[in-house]
């Protein structure tokens, strides 16, 4: 499963709400970071901070999979990639 695909697969209910916190976590210390008025240098550190941690908490949660969902939407299409096909013999074992 490539980055876009799990991008697109179904995402458990957890991670969309941590999404959603690492969204307006974004947001907010963007909105700081970009305030028209001078801040104490120690709030816009902690922004800067604030920022790249709701970026990886919702990119982290983007990308996380509810396989069981998946694994349901496979079987309905007829994917089985699950499936353990028996092995043939090659040669030369014995």
């Amino acid at each position: 499963m490539n980055v876009v695909e799990r991008a697109k697969a179904p995402t458990p209910k957890f991670f969309k709400v941590l999404r959603t916190i690492g969204l307006a976590l974004l947001a907010v210390s963007g909105s700081i970071v970009a305030a028209p008025v001078a801040l104490p240098a120690v709030v816009v550190t902690v922004a800067g901070y604030a920022a790249v941690a709701g970026g990886v908490l919702s990119a982290v949660s983007q990308i996380t999979v509810d396989d069981t969902l998946r694994q349901a939407q496979d079987d309905t299409r007829g994917n089985k990639k699950d499936e353990v096909k028996p092995e043939t013999d090659v040669g030369g074992n014995g």
